[in-house]
């Protein structure tokens, strides 16, 4: 599989400006790019192929109008035309629907607040033996290592995101080397808002909101942007500090999701989730909940973790009645309101934790060994009938269609 590392840049100025260079001549080839194919489209005239727009690039290069074009690497150039081919062809698996529906390339802005340049192996780029990262016509950049790379990188993307903020992503090919020892427990994992992750073990994660936490600060930073004059330079920086607001907490929720993720594949052999309608439950009143809890972020690294490290993960379907189903004896009480935090089964008698219930039905539907002891809250005495309830004057004889008798 393939893997991405990043890793804080911190450039220099006279850096900085030569990568604002590069990601200025990338974008214009892009646009440039998609205005040909555009017009060709308008025209009638057929596709312009990548082989095409390559070669109107380097005859580009030799004109007035783009000779700064030579300024920068032409690796990040052709790239570029690869990103294009990469957004047409998208474009075109959702019209025939193979993948989700997605719009038509757009051009794009100088005023976009991020930013990307790709080098491939063949742009000599390297790694210094001092740890920093020689980009051509750049320089040797000075990177935060927080790790070791553990294979040589095919591609190194340099980002600038909207915080102002450098970072180089590594892409590294990689196999199944972090294989964990064996284990035998296998959970089932309910995601929700008022519990972040419930476990079919019965344990609990709660949610840390933190995006709740921080709108007290982020409001602020937002009425201050919002009394600058736009084009201004306070503008810029008030827009700066709240993209670096933005920013904390972003990076705040993917530490959180990493650790349990990490946690929960370490522990289990075996693990199943939900294929929760995320699209959907954003178009609700919970929508700022539902973003803040960040569940496809979350569930996307576990089965990449899961992969990697010899786990089972398990999708099970969105349509699955994980929470009307009685984990104990299997019987469909029907649905229920959200309020209703726990309930009792009609047939058993068991009071169950809707959440925990939950956890427990989805590792059943995936296929998992679990108990349903964790869905239990306590046991309560099942009441008898009411025809059995009493005495006769006159004793009759019950048969097995009697209510509540099991048939021999």
């Amino acid at each position: 599989m393939q893997l991405r590392y990043a890793f804080r840049v911190y450039p220099s100025a006279g850096q900085r400006g030569s990568l604002a260079r590069a990601f200025g001549c990338a974008r214009v080839v892009f646009n440039d790019a998609l205005r040909v194919r555009e017009d060709a489209r308008a025209t009638g005239l057929s596709f312009v192929t990548s082989g095409e727009l390559s070669k109107r690039l380097t005859a580009a290069k030799k004109t007035p109008g783009r000779a700064w074009l030579a300024e920068v690497s032409s690796v990040i150039l052709q790239q570029s035309l690869r990103d294009l081919d990469t957004a047409y062809r998208n474009f075109f698996d959702s019209l025939k629907g193979k993948r989700p529906k997605m719009g038509p390339p757009r051009f794009k802005s100088k005023r976009d607040t991020r930013q990307t340049i790709r080098f491939t192996a063949n742009a000599g780029w390297k790694i210094t033996p001092g740890g920093k990262l020689r980009l051509p016509k750049i320089g040797d950049l000075t990177l935060k290592w927080s790790r070791t790379l553990p294979s040589t990188p095919t591609t190194v993307t340099v980002i600038k995101d909207s915080a102002g903020r450098y970072f180089a992503s590594f892409v590294i090919e990689t196999g199944p080397e972090e294989v964990f020892p064996p284990v035998t427990p296998e959970v089932g994992v309910d995601l929700g808002l008022g519990h972040f992750a419930v476990l079919s073990d019965g344990r609990k994660i709660d949610s840390p909101r933190f995006l709740r936490r921080a709108e007290k600060q982020l409001k602020k930073a937002q009425r201050a942007l919002s009394r600058k004059d736009k084009g201004s330079n306070n503008r810029n920086k008030a827009r700066i500090k709240v993209a670096r607001a933005h920013a904390r907490v972003a990076d705040a929720r993917r530490e959180f999701h990493h650790q349990l993720s990490t946690k929960l594949i370490r522990e289990n052999q075996a693990i199943a989730v939900e294929d929760l309608a995320v699209k959907g439950l954003a178009r609700t009143r919970l929508a700022k909940s539902v973003h803040d809890a960040g569940w496809s972020q979350f569930t996307a690294m576990l089965e990449y973790k899961a992969t990697r490290s010899g786990r089972t993960f398990v999708r099970i379907g969105r349509f699955a009645p994980t929470s009307r189903v009685c984990s104990a004896c299997g019987v469909k009480d029907g649905p229920k309101p959200l309020h209703v935090r726990e309930w009792t089964c009609k047939e058993c008698g068991t009071v169950l934790d809707r959440d925990i219930n939950a956890a427990v039905n989805v590792a059943k539907t995936a296929g998992l060994a679990v108990s349903a002891r964790g869905a239990q809250v306590r046991p309560v005495p099942v009441p008898a009938q009411r025809d059995e309830a009493g005495t006769h004057p006159e004793p009759r004889p019950t048969t097995a269609r009697q209510t509540g008798i099991a048939p021999l």
